[in-house]
């Protein structure tokens, strides 16, 4: 059988890197949710896509599916994890099995296999990678805004929340300045109220001052009637 340069070159990298992903795929965790946009999960995490009606199909058919194959490969390290490309919870993989020269691309969504095509033509399975990283983001686009739909919704909470508490504040200030406006109003009026008893009781005395001057002058001039008057 020949293979083209480009198969060949997969080959040597798939080997050579096959070491480095046994021991990325054990490192990384295997959480039972589904993933949050941005993140990976292990490969070994991935499951078929839960779907009653093809697990019974898939029960009574002659042989184990594409999916199952993948799966329980997939589980005896026997993989090679060329490409894999996360657009939101979507995800497509490229897998190579050197033992049979062989490509698997996957495409799935959470932690469920959706779809698995195997092929011996690198370029049939780059292409179909592709393909399937196109429908990704095409998938993904609507989920992708929602979680930003969801981030905006959640700030303007917190803005409304802030502003509502300045608006009680702001409030809270009004009130208390009117508060005072008025005992301070209240203040004026007394006090414009004395000054108006002050000002008449004053007049009063003066013109008491003035009476009592003059018959002080009155008294002095028949005290003083017959007398020389003063140089």
């Amino acid at each position: 059988m020949k293979y083209s340069l480009s198969l060949r070159r997969a080959v040597l990298l798939a080997v050579a890197g096959a070491s480095l992903h046994g021991a990325a795929a054990r490192a990384q965790e295997s959480a039972s949710s589904a993933p949050v946009v941005g993140t990976r999960p292990a490969m070994n995490a991935l499951t078929s896509q839960p779907d009653p009606s093809a697990q019974q199909a898939a029960s009574g058919a002659a042989g184990a599916g594409d999916v199952s194959e993948l799966m329980q490969m997939i589980h005896d390290s026997k993989l090679v994890e060329l490409r894999t490309t996360y657009n939101g919870s979507y995800g497509a993989s490229l897998f190579f099995y050197p033992q049979e020269m062989t490509y698997y691309v996957a495409l799935f969504q959470d932690r469920h296999f959706w779809r698995v095509i195997k092929s011996q033509d690198d370029v049939r399975a780059e292409a179909i990678y592709a393909g399937f990283v196109k429908q990704t983001v095409q998938l993904a686009d609507i989920e992708i805004h929602r979680t930003e739909l969801q981030a905006q919704k959640a700030f303007l909470d917190r803005v409304i929340a802030l502003s509502e508490d300045r608006a009680k504040r702001l409030q809270a200030d009004l009130d208390v300045a009117r508060t005072q406006q008025a005992q301070v109003n209240d203040h004026q009026r007394a006090v414009q109220g004395e000054a108006v008893t002050l000002r008449a009781e004053k007049e009063r005395a003066q013109a008491q001052l003035r009476e009592l001057q003059r018959q002080v002058q009155q008294l002095q001039r028949q005290t003083e009637a017959g007398l020389p008057g003063t140089r």
